[in-house]
């Protein structure tokens, strides 16, 4: 039996377990519930929006010569001594041709491919929004009153676009990026990434029920079953955690409609380690270089 759902003997309590990680001491942003990505120079007052992003050189289309190895780490595939090591393996190719020379420069409008790979010259953008409702998980939607992009739009100069869909109902944890590589991964069902939601019900969830959700349900697109899943709080079963990594469309919604049970509330409290802890609703931050290179290796 697939699930997470435990009891205590005699207790009648249940865990939802997830890897959330240790606790950690609560930072000042944790305990105002502000989000702050940095302080304003000579205040002690945290910022709720995130200072805007300054253009640098690294930022710009490249004007004049840049060595090799800098190029390919601008492009986001790895550190320029990682780099150096794969142009010495002959990995690395400008304008059709091998280079394995150490030092060797790229100029403007050449093309460099790595392992085959066409790299581009435009920086790589990581960011994470804490969706609201009542907006659209699209680029671009003509007959939407309010989209996603709305939320990000002055947050960089690159152009990025969400990673998978939010219902317009559904809050939580989204990611934006321009590294479309790294976007197929998450979202190919293949690589099974892990999804944490939170959701209240309109009434309470039934044991039988629960378990059903844990052995599986066949829905009119095929076989389902959560990951884990358990009672938040088990004097107050209308909460329910469910960890998943089906990328179906609707599919947590579709699980409890299927059981005569109506979603409220969905929040994806969870998006391949990625969470939106002291990050409040309708903010983005970008992310950490631990976070993109944790993503990458996953």
């Amino acid at each position: 039996m697939r699930n997470n759902y435990n009891r205590k003997k005699d207790s009648g309590k249940t865990n939802f377990r997830s890897n959330r990680g240790k606790k950690t001491t609560a930072s000042t942003e944790e305990k105002t519930g502000k989000f702050a990505p940095g302080r304003n120079k000579g205040s002690k007052k945290y910022s709720a929006k995130p200072f805007p992003r300054k253009n640098t050189a690294k930022d710009k289309p490249y004007t004049e010569e840049i060595r090799l190895n800098r190029y390919i780490a601008n492009a986001g595939v790895c550190s320029r001594r990682e780099a150096d090591t794969y142009i010495s393996a002959g990995m690395v190719t400008i304008n059709g041709k091998t280079v394995s020379e150490l030092g060797t420069k790229v100029k403007p409008g050449d093309e460099v491919r790595f392992d085959g790979r066409k790299l581009s010259t435009e920086k790589k953008v990581y960011l994470l929004l804490n969706k609201p409702k009542d907006f659209v998980t699209t680029t671009d939607d003509p007959h939407a009153d309010k989209t996603v992009m709305d939320l990000i739009k002055n947050a960089c100069e690159e152009r990025i676009y969400p990673v998978g869909r939010l219902d317009r109902n559904t809050t939580g944890v989204l990611l934006f990026t321009n590294d479309g590589d790294l976007s197929k991964k998450l979202t190919h069902p293949s690589h099974n990434m892990k999804k944490i939601y939170q959701v209240t019900l309109n009434k309470a969830l039934t044991k039988e029920h629960l378990l059903q959700i844990a052995d599986g349900l066949e829905l009119e697109d095929g076989k389902i079953a959560a990951d884990a899943i358990s009672f938040i709080n088990p004097e107050n079963r209308t909460e329910i955690g469910i960890e998943i990594h089906s990328g179906r469309n609707r599919i947590v919604r579709r699980i409890f409609e299927h059981l005569g049970y109506r979603v409220k509330k969905l929040d994806r409290v969870l998006f391949a380690g990625l969470t939106k802890k002291s990050l409040p609703r309708g903010k983005w931050r970008f992310l950490s270089e631990k976070e993109i290179h944790f993503l990458k290796m996953n």
